[in-house]
């Protein structure tokens, strides 16, 4: 395990909090459900915020015991480990103009997922970046600018929070997002699992496994996006910068590689409780290899097989669908389900090829902790036959290769955590996670995976 790096106590001492909690009194979402952060007020109303900043930290640790492990390549899960990871967020807010913000994020992270976060498609913690440091590095995650403009309809209050101000806004309304933030700040979000500092930390729980939305190594894009709500109905579309190259830590600057992005949502209500629909698509430009050119040409020349050998322009699609439901005051019930085209490598996400997830969020009012939350959700990964024929062969993915694959089968993950609330904005969380054919290989694993998660707010 990589050691406790004193900069979680010292955001604690900050603050004025105990060190045994990370810091911070109020809790905030950073990734952004829909009703929330990936809208905005429009500056109207009573006394709407000017300025505003909130912080988060969350400190993750997470272990693996021994499980079968026969063999293994360069991007393998391996037993016996344990990894921490912390990030420290601050969120700064301005209204320069009646329905603007200009937000800026700033974050210090510092530690390393397990196996240097490789070894499963699902993986097990989205706390976990595909960069993993030793010591505390500073980056500006997100800087963006979103301008909201009334269409109509009824006016409803909204409340300021992580990279919202608070105001007032029309049910009717356009909001443009400019700059540099998360894909799925606005699409694919869900209210039950879609953040990793609060509900699930697996990657495909918090996101459809097989949309490989664009990002940099730490999970941002540059680009824009529009959203126009109209009644129940939202409209999402957006264009954002691959990365230069692979799961690569720079992004294009110019949309020499790009990803184009579509949404469509519906909002309802059963028996008076509230619900949501949608539906996303992508599509990706850029230069991709496809697994059976990578095949081939190793068959010819007898090199190592390897798809950047044969990446050329092509176009990657992929859709998924999503769906929530609140049944009563405590349950919540979600979906969701997802394909892409499994003849082109992915991107900048990880290797999945076609993902279906169910689940469950209950608030603990029935054993009288009704800020608590129990989560559980079952997903199932899986790749398409020139994937498994490219891992067969030798092949690295993104984040799985075990260097061959005799005996492939269906990645399955199962994940339960219990959040303890213990006052506002500050929260411990016990996870557990099972993953049977760790990176589709029947010969590795099960793996169980133990974690404990920190997470304070203001």
């Amino acid at each position: 395990m990589t050691r406790s790096n004193p900069l979680l106590a010292g955001a604690c001492a900050l603050a004025g909090l105990p060190i045994h909690a990370p810091a911070l009194a109020q809790e905030v979402q950073d990734r952004a459900p829909t009703q929330t952060a990936a809208t905005a007020a429009d500056g109207e109303g009573a006394s709407p915020e000017r300025f505003a900043l909130h912080g988060q930290a969350t400190y993750v640790v997470q272990a693996t015991p021994s499980f079968a492990s026969p063999y293994a390549g360069p991007n393998s899960l391996t037993p016996n480990q344990a990894r921490e990871t912390v990030d420290v967020t601050l969120f700064a807010g301005l209204r320069p103009w009646a329905g603007g913000e200009v937000w800026i994020n700033p974050e210090v992270d510092q530690g390393f997922g397990l196996s240097n976060t490789l070894g499963v498609a699902g993986f097990p913690s989205a706390e976990a970046y595909k960069v993993g440091r030793r010591s505390p590095y500073l980056r500006l995650q997100r800087v963006f600018l979103r301008q909201t403009i009334a269409l109509g309809g009824s006016r409803e209050a909204v409340a300021g929070s992580a990279n919202q101000l608070g105001g007032a806004r029309s049910t009717d309304r356009l909001v443009l997002t400019m700059g540099k933030f998360g894909v799925g700040d606005i699409f694919d979000t869900n209210s039950f699992a879609h953040d990793p500092r609060g509900d699930f930390l697996n990657w495909s729980a918090v996101d459809a496994g097989s949309f490989d939305y664009a990002a940099d190594a730490w999970g941002y894009s540059t680009g824009i996006a529009a959203e126009w709500y109209r009644g129940p109905w939202t409209l999402r579309v957006g264009a954002f910068n691959l990365s230069k190259v692979p799961n690569g830590e720079t992004l294009e600057s110019r949309f020499g590689q790009y990803q184009l992005d579509a949404e469509v949502e519906h909002r309802h209500t059963i028996d008076g409780q509230p619900g949501a629909l949608r539906v996303t698509l992508f599509r990706n430009r850029g230069r991709f290899g496809r697994f059976d050119d990578a095949l081939s040409l190793a068959a010819q020349t007898g090199d190592p097989i390897d798809t950047a050998s044969v990446r050329r322009r092509q176009t990657r699609l992929g859709v998924a669908a999503n769906a929530e439901q609140q049944l009563g005051d405590a349950l919540g019930l979600f979906a969701r389900a997802g394909v892409a085209d499994g003849s082109i490598e992915p991107y900048d996400f990880t290797d999945i090829d076609r993902t279906a997830q169910l689940g469950m969020a209950l608030k603990g009012a029935a054993w009288h902790r009704a800020a608590d939350t129990v989560g559980v959700v079952a997903i199932v990964n899986g790749i398409s036959r020139d994937h498994r024929a490219y891992l067969a062969a030798g092949g690295i993915g993104v984040l799985v290769g075990d260097g061959r694959l005799p005996h492939p089968g269906a990645e399955w993950i199962g994940e339960t955590y219990y959040k303890f609330v213990a006052a506002r904005g500050i929260e411990t969380s016990l996870d557990y996670q099972l993953v049977v054919n760790p990176a589709y290989n029947r010969d590795r694993g099960p793996a169980n995976i133990v974690a404990v998660r920190l997470h304070g707010a203001f």
